[in-house]
């Protein structure tokens, strides 16, 4: 599968084995919701979504009512989109049985009745970095950057880490010709601190949360705890910025607080990055994706991401001979929902 470059209200992709999905009646409706935004789009043949529509999450109240918006845009209408009788939705969720409540935002649908509302045949959810992880396998080398050395194994294991809203976790397994992406929650797993000023920043956030997860360091939100904390350890008081703002300075060296957040950020992922590598052995590589590290640009390869997902004491070796790359790719889950769908037919 090859990703080409054209507008972007549309994504054209080609697949060499279409999985089955010509049998599947199109257009197929697919949605990447996150907890901040949603993004949908239509695939209206093999290897083409139309009518790509982002959202704010926050700006509907529910699921159903950004569907409804959606399928009244002109594009989504003019590529028939009431016509869709299939769907797919990649969920920022552990997803268990009909009902589902995003952990990260407010909304809360049951799948049953969303079929029953939107007149369709089939709803497939599945959480984000699952059908995240299933588009891997199709992006080209255009599409991804790598940061650091090492060289990904032919058919070996893929892990996936990526940072947004929260922190989203999954594994690619070899299976035959086909490909197995494991449903993790692994963001929600215990973070560990390293250095000396993660140690700080893990006992302050301890003291406000309880359990301290990854993702409540390593997120968007994340980046505001960490910046809080470092200003106060700095002897200063937080200004009232938001996640975009501190990036922002940071990037700039308008703050050095905001230039140590992103630093901090950017090693805590690549311990995080490492741990998933060992715990999959994952010699296919690990991808970075998430709204985050892409706005990062050179700020991230030259951090300290890659020496820490190396720094693993008698692993080390083993971790520097595994890739790490940057997806690039715009709405890959949305691809690989497509890809999970095909499989279905």
């Amino acid at each position: 599968m090859k990703i080409e470059n054209i507008p972007q209200h549309s994504l054209a992709f080609f697949d060499e084995d279409d999985g089955g999905g010509a049998r599947y009646e199109r257009p197929w409706l697919l949605a990447d919701i996150g907890g901040t935004n949603a993004r949908f789009g239509l695939q209206t043949a093999a290897g083409r979504i139309d009518a790509i529509w982002v959202a704010e999450c926050a700006a509907y109240p529910t699921l159903g009512a950004a569907i409804v918006q959606y399928l009244s845009q002109p594009a989504t209408v003019a590529a028939g989109g009431y016509q869709a009788r299939q769907a797919g939705i990649a969920i920022a969720n552990p997803i268990d049985g009909d009902a589902v409540r995003m952990t990260n935002h407010h909304w809360s649908f049951s799948i049953e009745a969303i079929c029953s509302q939107f007149s369709l045949t089939s709803l497939h959810v599945v959480n984000d970095f699952a059908a995240l992880a299933r588009a891997v396998p199709f992006l080209s080398a255009q599409h991804r950057v790598q940061v650091g050395g090492g060289e990904a194994r032919e058919r070996g294991v893929i892990g996936l880490v990526g940072a947004g809203t929260g922190l989203g976790v999954s594994g690619l397994v070899p299976a035959g010709k086909q490909w197995i992406a494991l449903d993790s929650e692994g963001g929600h797993s215990t973070f560990a601190a390293v250095s000396e000023r993660e140690i700080h920043i893990l006992r302050k956030a301890s003291e406000r949360y309880g359990h301290v997860s990854a993702e409540r360091v390593v997120s968007g939100p994340g980046i505001r705890l960490i910046y809080e904390v470092l200003a106060e350890r700095a002897g200063a008081a937080p200004q009232a910025i938001d996640t975009p703002a501190i990036i922002e300075r940071g990037l700039r060296g308008e703050c050095l607080v905001c230039v140590e957040t992103l630093e901090t950020f950017c090693e805590m992922l690549g311990t995080i990055a490492g741990n998933v590598a060992i715990t999959l052995g994952a010699r296919g590589g690990i991808y970075i994706g998430g709204g985050i590290v892409p706005r990062l640009g050179g700020f991230f390869a030259r951090s300290g991401f890659r020496s820490r997902f190396e720094q693993k004491g008698r692993l080390s070796g083993y971790n520097a001979q595994i890739p790490t790359y940057v997806i690039t790719a715009d709405y890959p889950a949305l691809i690989g929902m497509s890809v999970i769908l095909a499989e279905l037919a």
